[in-house]
Parts: C-alpha cells; sequence; structure tokens
C-alpha cells in the first residue's frame, strides 16, 4: 500500500509511535562506498559523544550509572538501543551526524522497520524522523526521574564531562 502523510502517521500511531514525524524519500538505489562500514564505526563513535547535549533525554532511557558513563563517554552503546539513520545510505541518506538518531531496540526500532517493510516496492517511502538525536516517546517522559538516576544528577555528570573535554 502506498502511504501518504496521513495514513503514514496514523500507522505509526498504530504501532505507539504517534509523536514521530515522519519525512517522504523517493526510492532510489544508491550504491556506497567500499569503506562505508569504516566511515560508519568512526561516525557511530562521534555520534555518541554528540549525546553529551541531550543528558535530559538519557534520563528517561533507564540506564545504570555504568551504562550511562559508557554511553556519554563513546565507550559502549547499552543493551537495547539502537542507531538509526534518518535517511538510509541505501535511500541516498549521508554518513554524517545529523542524519541519525538513536531509540530504544524494542519495541521502537523493531517497530520502525516493521512500519518501513510494510511500505517496500513503492516509489516514496515515509520513513521515522524524530525531532531529536534520542526518540522518546511523549507518552513514556511524564512520569518521575528516569531510570536510576535523576536527571539533575546525570547534567552535573554531563556538565564534568564537558568540562573535562573543555566544551563549556
Amino acid at each position: 500500500m502506498q502511504y501518504n502523510q496521513t495514513t503514514a502517521l496514523r500507522r505509526l500511531t498504530d504501532l505507539f509511535m504517534d509523536d514521530l514525524p515522519v519525512i517522504s524519500v523517493h526510492v532510489k538505489p544508491h550504491s556506497m562506498s567500499p569503506d562505508w562500514f569504516i566511515k560508519y564505526k568512526s561516525l557511530r563513535r562521534d555520534f555518541i559523544r554528540s549525546l553529551s547535549d541531550s543528558i535530559e533525554e538519557i534520563s528517561f532511557l533507564n540506564l545504570s550509572r555504568e551504562e550511562f558513563m559508557a554511553l556519554i563517554m563513546g565507550h559502549a552503546l547499552p543493551e537495547n538501543l539502537s542507531l538509526r539513520f534518518r535517511i538510509p545510505l541505501q535511500f541516498g541518506g549521508k554518513l554524517e551526524i545529523n542524519n541519525m538518531f538513536m531509540c530504544k531496540t524494542f519495541p521502537h526500532s523493531q517497530n520502525m522497520d516493521r512500519f518501513i517493510i510494510e511500505q517496500a516496492g513503492n516509489k516514496i517511502i515515509w520513513l521515522p524522523n524524530p525531532a531529536k538525536k534520542i526518540y522518546i516517546p511523549a507518552h513514556t517522559t511524564g512520569g518521575g526521574p528516569g531510570g536510576n538516576a535523576t536527571s539533575g544528577r546525570l547534567e552535573q555528570i554531563a556538565a564534568q564531562i564537558a568540562a573535562d573535554r573543555g566544551l563549556e
């Protein structure tokens, strides 16, 4: 079925991601350079390090202190988190930080995959395009402090990291 913006947003609502914006992409296969994976690994590290400006969103991911520190320092991506391209490379997306976002693997990344696969064979597909670097559905942010640390404490840790890196 060929989606339009309304049907794409309705389908995302069915997948419990009703606050997720979408963008349309004309499907034309693109080739990738042979060294794309080497560049991706470096970009992945840079993207993870860039998350120090997304502390509030990170606080809703329910990470332990160790996972939080490993993530913010760019050492490791915690379990059940995925990095995604806003526009996949095979559809002409670029290997750039602003073409990436992070979300929970289950259920969000899996549902995004389902949403995209359902559009297979269409000339225009609609892709998830979160407003921020980390996709946290609005219905999950209404509770108390996220995870095993308060957002205030995580902001203090992030400020210390930024100071250590000379990013203030």
